[in-house]
């Protein structure tokens, strides 16, 4: 089905494909500089990250323990790495691309961004993520810990 253009009104301007790719651009920019900089810095050597507080004073790996080992890894090109590392982090980071590319594809089509999100998603994310953080501090979801 397409969709007949929104009208404008007369007079008005419309900013071009690039002004209007100017936030999802930003967007991919600082994540690739962030990418960037944990590719050079390795979190598996010490002393370039601070450690997981929850980790340090409890034992316990949070859902995000091993998470910039898993985007170092991506950064190098080693997903079963970056996989083993954080597979939750892994999983957001597709995400997150996903929606970047929705971003860029909406703003080229000049259509509004949007990603309808019920209560039901959160719901079912937040479950993911409580079940990922139990199984993982188990003795059998070792597979799962950094």
């Amino acid at each position: 089905m397409t969709h007949a253009p929104t009208p404008t009104p007369a007079g008005a301007r419309t900013p071009g494909t690039l002004t209007r790719l100017a936030a999802p651009l930003s967007a991919l920019a600082a994540v690739a500089g962030a990418f960037a900089y944990v590719a050079a810095r390795d979190p598996n050597a010490p002393g370039h990250y601070p450690a997981c507080p929850l980790l340090q004073l409890t034992g316990i790996l949070c859902p995000g323990c091993g998470g910039l080992r898993s985007a170092h890894a991506v950064s190098h090109g080693d997903l079963a790495a970056a996989l083993g590392a954080n597979a939750l982090a892994l999983a957001g980071m597709a995400l997150a691309v996903l929606f970047l590319l929705h971003w860029c594809v909406r703003v080229i089509r000049a259509r509004p961004v949007t990603v309808p999100v019920r209560p039901v998603h959160l719901w079912l994310g937040t479950g993911l993520v409580l079940v990922f953080t139990v199984v993982r501090n188990l003795p059998f979801g070792a597979a799962l810990a950094p």
